[in-house]
């Protein structure tokens, strides 16, 4: 990463390479990044999708309880939530903040749940846990917010694709 923002002429110097030569390194070492996003997002998208079936088969399977006991167990999974929702507001844990601090694009290397965990955090507990300053801990918070966003449109993409696909009924 750190050698693809280097000014090439600063790059070519240090190495004694030509300009070209190293713009075409520069140029590699990005594709490179790139790819490694690129499966890394397609890693977590498989994960999403693979939770998705779970809980599809999970409620279809509730579905053939009576109603009142699927009513109760609604409450319990929303019960557990909110519960979840308490905790967060305390404190992330020391892994994520690490993640925070030491990562350059920290919202790309955390889950979902962790990123919903930052998104929650209280901007000022937030900068204080990490010894920023309140504005960098915002532009954290909407790093994590964007990131989060893409990635569940991503799931609403798979679930739409999965929906299509079980449209169309294929001959044995």
């Amino acid at each position: 990463k750190v050698l693809i923002d280097v000014p090439r002429s600063d790059l070519a110097e240090e190495l004694a390479q030509s300009e070209t030569k190293v713009q075409v390194l520069q140029d590699t070492l990005q594709q490179v990044l790139d790819r490694r996003e690129e499966e890394r997002q397609s890693r977590q998208l498989l994960e999403l999708y693979l939770e998705a079936l779970k809980t599809e088969d999970s409620i279809l399977s509730k579905v053939a309880e009576p109603e009142a006991a699927a009513r109760k167990e609604m409450d319990v999974v929303d019960t557990g939530t909110s519960s979840t929702d308490t905790s967060a507001t305390t404190a992330l844990s020391d892994q994520v903040l690490a993640a925070l601090k030491e990562k350059p694009a920290p919202e790309l290397c955390l889950d979902s749940q962790d990123l919903e965990l930052v998104l929650k955090a209280d901007a000022a507990a937030l900068a204080s846990a990490l010894g920023w300053d309140k504005q960098k801990a915002g532009a954290l918070q909407e790093a994590c917010d964007q990131e989060l966003s893409k990635r569940l449109k991503q799931v609403q993409t798979l679930h739409s694709l999965r929906s299509t696909s079980k449209g169309k009924k294929t001959l044995p």
